[in-house]
């Protein structure tokens, strides 16, 4: 599922997350450093009375295995993460190992960079015989 057109990727990334935990799925999250502290930081102090349980590794961190039920997982790489249901991309490139979880859905800011970048992601999912939907954000 790729969701198009997002103003603020890492805000929509987590009201997305909290969705996701209400309904008790398993999530990881993929994005550059800086995303991953910002989404970190957010899911922190956005709602103070609706905490939802993360874990945030550091590039090179493998999962603690008393952390891996654990719902959502911040991570660079995918094969970091223990096995999820569910993978969200809140990068421009292809997650490697997106293969293996059941559901990939893609945050695609307003940028056209970001938007030709999320072209050629579905173009590769496509080609590979997924069946892909698309949803237009709303502001």
């Amino acid at each position: 599922m790729f969701h198009l057109r997002v103003a603020d990727r890492v805000g929509y990334a987590c009201r997305l997350l909290r969705k996701a935990y209400a309904q008790q799925a398993q999530v990881v999250v993929c994005a550059p450093p800086a995303t991953l502290a910002a989404l970190d930081t957010l899911l922190w102090v956005s709602d103070p009375t609706g905490f939802i349980p993360h874990v945030r590794l550091a590039p090179d961190a493998r999962a603690p295995e008393r952390l891996a039920d654990t719902p959502i997982w911040l991570v660079e790489h995918a094969e970091q993460a223990p096995t999820h249901d569910v993978l969200l991309n809140l990068g421009d490139e292809l997650v490697a190992g997106f293969e293996a979880f059941a559901r990939v859905i893609e945050i695609v800011p307003q940028d056209e960079d970001a938007a030709q970048a999320a072209r050629r992601r579905w173009k590769h999912y496509a080609d590979r015989g997924y069946v892909l939907k698309h949803h237009e954000a709303r502001a």
